[in-house]
């Protein structure tokens, strides 16, 4: 088997992980948001210790790409090499702050009953919201992202607020959702502008460890939290927090640096899928036939922003 096809293996597995998350997110909605998202994401700070040390060990963080190729949703930083330490700890607060909001409103989405599918679905979203927002930073937009952009908003059209009995019937749980797919968006834009002069795998360690603090904080002033209702619970604590950060992270590195970067982008971009079907499989979860071809609709648009434009494919080649 030649090395391609293991890293394809590999991130195909790590979208499998990533995917099966949003189940584990789905299962803790017992326990408040804040309380669920703290935890899972100090142990996802945890987990990524030992992936510090190996790759330490091996003089270096394993170069993974950035999200804005089309990698995790959920906060897993790759970067560069440059080991400046106020870069560092900077990148990792400012990404920290951001994926806290982010992951709290997703968490939110879903206590307040949207499915891991369609969490799954509409949060990848970013992967077409991001070129938007990159406008206000000066960054050029291709013409076809504006008609991802549409495709997006008629997919999500369909998966939230079509044949629910009135036009326009958008639930609190699914709106939760677009702005943590916004907030994703922004998320990205930080990890491109702090992920080059850092070393990435520490600076993701850095954000879980800042985002869970303050998901603690907010849990013992905004919640109850009760240790028998969160051990109640801490499977879908542990593989939400270890086996999406520590595993799916360490996979995505090791998978990305044998990997065509585009096959990279597209195999992750299935994380949505395996929600889906994850979430159906174990949760028993059900989706009307028009909120499915939503979900074919939003994965269309996320594919299609993700295909490299003519002047990448010819940089490519030379």
């Amino acid at each position: 088997m030649s090395k391609k096809a293991k890293s394809n293996i590999l991130l195909l597995i790590t979208a499998i992980i990533w995917g099966s998350a949003f189940v584990a997110q789905k299962a803790g909605t017992t326990l408040e948001p804040f309380t669920y998202n703290g935890i899972r994401t100090l142990i996802g700070g945890i987990a990524l210790l030992p992936v510090i040390a190996v790759f330490s060990g091996r003089g270096g963080s394993g170069g993974a790409e950035s999200p804005s190729a089309g990698g995790r949703s959920d906060g897993a930083a790759p970067g560069g090499r440059s080991q400046s330490r106020r870069d560092l700890i900077m990148g990792g607060v400012c990404c920290g702050l951001v994926l806290f909001v982010a992951s709290t409103l997703q968490q939110f989405g879903m206590y307040f009953d949207t499915d891991a599918g369609k969490a799954g679905f509409i949060t990848a979203l970013y992967i077409v919201i991001v070129p938007i927002l990159g406008v206000f930073i000066k960054k050029k937009i291709r013409p076809l992202i504006w008609f991802c952009v549409l495709l997006g908003a008629v997919g999500f059209y369909m998966l939230t607020m079509a044949g629910k009995g009135s036009g326009f019937d958008l639930q609190l749980g699914d709106l939760f959702c677009l702005l943590c797919a916004i907030a994703f968006s922004v998320h990205i834009l930080v990890i491109d502008h702090f992920s080059p002069k850092c070393d990435g795998v520490k600076m993701s360690c850095i954000q879980f460890f800042v985002a869970g603090i303050l998901g603690v904080i907010c849990m013992f002033i905004f919640e109850s939290p009760d240790i028998r209702q969160i051990l109640s619970v801490w499977f879908p604590i542990i593989y939400a927090g270890v086996f999406s950060a520590g595993i799916g992270y360490t996979l995505q590195i090791i998978g990305q640096k044998d990997a065509d970067p585009a096959a990279a982008s597209l195999i992750l971009s299935l994380e949505s899928v395996f929600a889906v079907l994850t979430g159906a499989l174990i949760l028993h979860e059900k989706m009307t036939l028009i909120e499915l071809l939503g979900c074919v609709v939003i994965f269309a648009a996320v594919i299609i922003a993700q295909l490299p434009s003519k002047e990448e494919r010819l940089a490519a080649k030379n």
